[in-house]
């Protein structure tokens, strides 16, 4: 279940938009041309800050995990805050949630609220939210240059460096014909607290309220096992979600305390498939 935890950490650090942009191989597009096609082909920059909260519901696929396939709901409220249930047999649950400072994890074996530990902290602290680190990258502070042009799944991407004003970068990889992330990297602590580099690959993409969201996030491709697979089925953008539902599991439970859940109390929207062509692994990715 550890493994299956951090994967959950993982498939919540998704990609964003335009900042102080440096240009790249000659002959290219651009960085700045490149982040703001990006955004354009996520749903425009307006749209996505009239984000506020959003919520996912789907189903988790790991052969690392205690079922093959395990139920979850993801809520998520800006600037950073999360709160990830995942439904494992026997009618337990693991659940992590942050408030933006702090963050608390319950196992399906301990039964108990569990602070994070200083390493998950600074994991979850670096998140970028709701819509990743190339949208509105610029307010943030970070800058972003164009690396190269990579062949990713049969598909051309532009690799691009983000540069992050606390220091340190992260890689997105954006589809050249969709414009839409395939693929981001960040290092985070693996066993023994030896740095390790997490990818993350984004597919299916789809239109919800006028914004591209992937459908499908995959974790641990490339290292020779079968990759953790996030699919999701439900999403529901700005649902009804107050700062109770991230607050710590040991206190009194948000959905007793009268907000209403993603499911069933909130209508979840049926997400409108992309056109042929768009969607899919490079034909569509954040």
């Amino acid at each position: 279940m550890k493994r299956l935890a951090f994967v959950a950490i993982a498939v919540l650090v998704v990609a964003g938009t335009v900042a102080a942009v440096r240009g790249g191989p000659a002959g290219e597009a651009s960085a700045a041309e490149i982040v703001a096609r990006n955004v354009a082909a996520r749903g425009g920059l307006d749209a996505w800050r009239k984000v506020e909260t959003m919520a996912w519901a789907g189903h988790i696929e790991s052969a690392r995990a205690p079922a093959p396939n395990l139920r979850f709901e993801l809520e998520q409220r800006r600037p950073n805050k999360t709160r990830l249930q995942i439904h494992v047999p026997g009618g337990v649950t693991s659940m992590r949630v942050f408030d933006g400072v702090h963050g608390w994890k319950v196992s399906p074996a301990g039964g108990r609220a569990e602070p994070y530990t200083p390493q998950e902290l600074m994991f979850a602290r670096g998140g970028h939210g709701i819509d990743g680190p190339l949208i509105d990258h610029a307010a943030k502070g970070n800058s972003v240059t164009l690396e190269s042009v990579d062949e990713l799944g049969g598909r051309k991407a532009y690799h691009l460096s983000v540069h992050l004003a606390k220091g340190g970068k992260e890689d997105v990889w954006v589809d050249t014909e969709t414009y839409l992330d395939v693929r981001y990297d960040r290092m985070a602590d693996g066993p023994a607290d030896a740095p390790r580099r997490v990818s993350v690959n984004y597919g299916d993409y789809r239109t919800v309220e006028g914004l591209k969201i992937p459908f499908l996030i995959e974790t641990g491709v490339g290292s020779g096992a079968t990759p953790d697979r996030m699919k999701i089925e439900r999403v529901v953008v700005n649902a009804p979600l107050d700062d109770r539902v991230f607050t710590s599991p040991a206190g009194p439970h948000p959905r007793q305390a009268g907000r209403p859940g993603i499911a069933p109390r909130v209508a979840m929207p049926t997400a409108s498939s992309s056109p042929p062509g768009s969607t899919g692994r490079g034909a569509a990715p954040p």
